[in-house]
């Protein structure tokens, strides 16, 4: 039995460098989920990591915790 999570971990599908196409599409695709946020914080639950209001940081966090 492996010791390993049976989890994805972090580009081990990798093969190659992202190409510069690549790193510009990950980055748009990170600041558009950051303009989301607006919205989030008008219509969605409080942020329990902070005074109620979302921040990528804190949203960032939070998926991460989610994510365990």
């Amino acid at each position: 039995m492996s010791t390993h999570e049976p989890y994805l971990q972090p580009h081990q599908a990798r093969k190659r460098p992202n190409t510069q196409f690549e790193e510009l599409l990950g980055d748009s695709i990170v600041r558009e989920q950051g303009r989301k946020l607006g919205h989030l914080n008008l219509a969605g639950p409080p942020c329990p990591l902070t005074s109620g209001e979302w921040t990528e940081d804190a949203y960032k966090t939070l998926m991460a915790r989610l994510g365990e």
